[in-house]
């Protein structure tokens, strides 16, 4: 039995390939970023860290790209700025949320980008949802609403699980202008810029919202480095890894980040009721379907990638 046990275990890891083993790395490393932030927002401002760490990834990046950047073109700065517009939103709104709820619930709510990406593709390009975006969706928020409110009758979101959840929308529109410009730019420029944007616009964002400088402290500085240079790591790998695979593939590695966000945050001391669980769970599962495609021959239907 020990030997079966071994060579199905040896036969599962010689099937994934180097792309998708780096990545699934990379998912934990990801997955982990949600406690180190949450921990942050207890001496810093959200849209001032979120700059600082965005400011660091920029220049960890640039370090490595200062050759590659001489030929940045105005198409490549253009997309660079949306891109990086886009994350200044849903990362800046996911870390106000982290003021107020827990990292757990925090990375299950922010899972819900993926099915939010066919949805927001049908507002803005009239691209409408395919029969297993819509179940997708449905599972998504169904797992939403058991998540934010397993003891309470009206199943009410508070207003940090709102944010973070109007936050997806944010990531929803940085997947879709990622696939729009992909293929058209030089990957590590527009990457550069995007991160630089994302900096910027987050210290701009300081001013409406009335946020002030925080006084400073050792661990807010290496939290925002250590932050930044994962954040670098995660935008290259995910760029260059999806390149040799599907989106489908990718989204069901994805699908374990906040999978590890919970198991980081239950080794921490955070606790989700059973029904929260289930609604973790139904996220996940949410996230699963909306990427999956229903290909017909004849009188047999077949789930596919």
């Amino acid at each position: 039995m020990s030997a079966v046990k071994k060579s199905f275990v040896s036969t599962l890891i010689s099937k994934i390939k180097p792309q998708e083993a780096v990545l699934i790395f990379i998912t934990m490393i990801w997955g982990g970023t949600f406690l180190a932030v949450h921990h942050a927002m207890q001496v810093s401002g959200p849209f001032f860290f979120v700059g600082l760490r965005f400011a660091a990834a920029t220049l960890v990046l640039t370090l490595f790209s200062l050759r590659t950047l001489r030929g940045l073109t105005w198409y490549e700065l253009k997309a660079g700025v949306f891109i990086g517009i886009a994350i200044m939103f849903g990362y800046g709104l996911q870390t106000v949320g982290l003021q107020t709820i827990s990292s757990s619930q925090s990375a299950f709510i922010t899972a819900m980008y993926v099915p939010m990406v066919p949805l927001l593709q049908w507002l803005v390009l009239g691209r409408f949802p395919s029969l297993m975006s819509w179940v997708g969706v449905l599972l998504a928020f169904t797992g939403l609403m058991l998540l934010a409110a397993p003891s309470s009758a009206d199943m009410t979101l508070s207003a940090g699980e709102i944010l973070t959840l109007i936050g997806t929308l944010g990531m929803a529109a940085e997947i879709i202008l990622i696939g729009a410009y992909a293929g058209k730019v030089n990957i590590k420029r527009v990457t550069v810029v995007q991160l630089a944007t994302a900096s910027l616009a987050s210290f701009m964002m300081m001013v409406p919202t009335g946020e002030a400088v925080p006084p400073y402290t050792s661990y807010l500085l290496y939290s925002a480095i250590g932050l930044g240079i994962a954040s670098a790591m995660i935008q290259l790998t995910m760029n260059w890894a999806q390149r040799s695979m599907s989106p489908t593939r990718a989204t069901v590695i994805y699908a374990g980040e906040p999978v590890w966000a919970g198991i980081v945050g239950r080794i921490a001391g955070e606790r989700l009721p059973g029904v929260a669980l289930l609604g973790c769970g139904l996220i996940v599962l949410g996230v699963l379907v909306s990427e999956l495609r229903i290909r017909r021959k004849g009188k047999a239907a077949a789930l596919v990638e």
